[in-house]
């Protein structure tokens, strides 16, 4: 595993563009999978052109979901291009495609096709909702998904407008639903010698990300509703202003309210019916709150910051990026992985996040490719084509 990760010998065909495909693939590709990506030979995936900012001229919204594939330019939907296409899909274990459904049908790719052709491939579908219910096979870009699941709307001040996250996490959610997927079907194969239809879409994860927030309606029924940087079951959890700077602070339950409160000084609160239990501190959440920024704001976040993690209490300090990507817990997790790009010189992107016996993935990593770089290689040695065959192609 320490050469070519816990995936080493199985082939993916990378028919995806953008984020959840990719990031879904590049995952695969990092645990040592063989990931070869299919792009249009005239614009490559959307998000080469992504930018600024640009590493050269390469995106850095592509680097960041690419690496570990070989790019192959192909127009699948000629004949010559097609013919290749199926037979890249038979070679593969695994083909991921978040086309708008129905595409690959279209073009001969159907599941009866696969059954006879490739009934051994596990086949991943990514879409924007499915392909049932009013909203069935329509697009679907992750802003949208993050407004209609209702993640938005619980998202931001409570007096203020609903609000995305900011990132894109519906569809980095869903790439990563979709290797759960791929690698439960993988089980399932060994097992069956068959493959299988993997199915996610973006609505299903955004709805799914709800987590208690929805068991929290499916109970009482009552219309969930923002609490800014708090939480709707714990109190107290929130960001709050200390003499000089700001902690997030999040206590999990009873035993660490005696312990959070011994440690500002304010011993009473333990005893006290309002605050003693934690449905006793959600309902009164105002109150708790006020009177915690005011015994912080007798010091600094610094001190506060020190004093409270001694004290074995859930404490954090905000962050920016570059204040994240360079701080050495993050080194010492290798999240972050350096690759020599035959253009771009030395990038960086964040490394795979789950090593397995030790070992995070590939001992090295393949930059992310030029687009078309590795034509040659897939056809003649991946396919054993002919140059006549690749010269139809071309033509």
């Amino acid at each position: 595993m320490a050469d070519g990760g816990a995936l080493d010998g199985v082939i993916v065909l990378d028919l995806t563009r953008v984020l959840a495909g990719p990031l879904c693939a590049q995952m695969l590709g990092d645990m040592g999978a063989e990931v070869i990506k299919v792009e249009h030979p005239g614009r490559g995936d959307d998000t080469r052109h992504w930018g600024p900012p640009f590493a050269d001229t390469e995106a850095a919204y592509f680097l960041g979901v690419n690496r570990n594939k070989k790019s192959l330019a192909l127009d699948f939907k000629s004949k010559a291009g097609l013919k290749v296409l199926k037979n890249l899909v038979k070679k593969s274990d695994i083909v991921i495609d978040n086309f708008k459904p129905g595409l690959l049908d279209k073009l001969g790719l159907t599941s009866e096709w696969f059954f006879q052709e490739a009934k051994a491939v596990i086949r991943c579908s990514i879409t924007g909702y499915g392909t049932k219910g009013p909203n069935g096979g329509m697009p679907g870009y992750d802003f949208l998904l993050q407004a209609e699941s209702g993640l938005m709307a619980i998202t931001g001040e409570p007096d203020g407008a609903p609000m995305k996250l900011g990132v894109a996490v519906v569809d980095i959610a869903t790439g990563m639903n979709a290797v759960i997927g791929i690698l439960a079907a993988l089980n399932k194969r060994y097992r069956t010698k068959l493959g299988s239809f993997v199915d996610v879409n973006l609505y299903n994860t955004g709805v799914f990300l709800l987590a208690n927030v929805a068991s929290n309606f499916l109970v009482s029924e009552s219309e969930a509703r923002r609490y800014g940087n708090g939480h709707p079951n714990i109190v107290p959890y929130n960001l709050f202003k200390c003499g000089e700077g700001s902690l997030v602070i999040s206590v999990g339950n009873d035993g660490q309210f005696k312990q959070f409160a011994e440690c500002v000084g304010h011993e009473e609160w333990i005893d006290d019916i309002r605050f003693a239990k934690n449905a006793g501190r959600v309902e009164n959440r105002e109150e708790i709150e006020r009177l915690i920024e005011v015994a912080l704001s007798k010091n600094s976040a610094d001190f506060w910051y020190n004093a409270l993690k001694d004290s074995g209490i859930p404490v954090a300090v905000v962050r920016t990026v570059s204040q994240s990507l360079t701080h050495p817990q993050t080194i010492e997790n290798g999240m972050v992985v350096e690759m020599n790009h035959s253009t771009a010189g030395l990038v960086k992107s964040l490394g795979l996040p789950i090593t397995i016996d030790a070992v995070r993935g590939r001992s090295k990593n393949l930059p992310p490719p030029l687009l078309g770089q590795h034509n040659n290689e897939i056809f003649e040695k991946f396919l054993g084509m002919t140059q006549a065959e690749i010269k139809e192609l071309t033509e």
